[in-house]
């Protein structure tokens, strides 16, 4: 678990909120033909690298955790990144559940992977990630490619839209407290979801690394004394 004494992204405190969902809970996607090999972005781009087969045994698996969370009851609505990888994760998940449970799936591109540039040659991103390295993970631009900064950007505009959609879902007849937000993206864009939410500094994220392949990552919802929701 995630543990901070910041509010939620809102970044609202003192003042009663409706109920928010019960769960948030983050999903890297499976082992993917790239994670061991990197030649495989030189001629597919990295929006279409595919799963191995282990990585979708891995993705299985993480939908049989997934199902032992949920309780009878409560309903899951999942983002997935647009890539080919995570779309593939949620694929594999989603047979694990029963589908009366899934509220709803919605592509998310602003929580696509950071952009390295397009067909990659793999000796130059290489020699860029050594860089990076020595400049710092978060500042550091990638040529032809984003910065950590840039995708930070992206997943702040999404939390927005994350509040928002929370709100429409409860005006369709959706009981929030019993629902649970999953979102499969990618590992860096996961520790910056949580820089965000949790309001981390640049040296936090610094000393952070990607969760593991298919791992879920979970945010609980909890109430301070003055009805304040927020996750651990």
């Amino acid at each position: 678990a995630f543990t901070s004494s910041f509010s939620d992204s809102s970044g609202v405190t003192g003042r009663p909120r409706k109920a928010r969902a019960l769960r948030i809970i983050l999903i890297r996607h499976g082992e993917s033909e790239g994670n061991i090999n990197e030649e495989a972005y030189v001629d597919t781009p990295d929006w279409q690298i595919a799963l191995t087969e282990k990585g979708k045994a891995q993705s299985r698996e993480a939908g049989k955790r997934l199902k032992e969370i949920l309780g009878p009851d409560e309903s899951v609505f999942f983002y997935v990144s647009p890539y080919k990888r995570t779309i593939q994760t949620l694929e594999e998940i989603q047979k694990m559940l029963n589908p009366k449970s899934i509220w709803g799936v919605r592509h998310e591109p602003r929580i696509a992977e950071q952009q390295f540039g397009n067909f990659q040659n793999v000796e130059a991103v290489q020699q860029a990630k050594v860089e990076r390295k020595r400049f710092g993970r978060f500042f550091y631009r990638f040529p032809n490619g984003e910065a950590g900064l840039d995708v930070y950007n992206r997943v702040t505009s999404f939390t927005s839209t994350l509040f928002r959609d929370s709100q429409q879902l409860r005006g369709q007849g959706v009981n929030p407290e019993r629902m649970n937000i999953v979102i499969i993206t990618h590992g860096l864009s996961i520790r910056l979801f949580l820089m965000r939410w949790f309001q981390f500094t640049v040296d936090d994220f610094e000393k952070s690394y990607n969760p593991s392949n298919a791992s879920l990552n979970i945010m609980e919802r909890m109430e301070n004394k003055h009805g304040n929701q927020w996750f651990e």
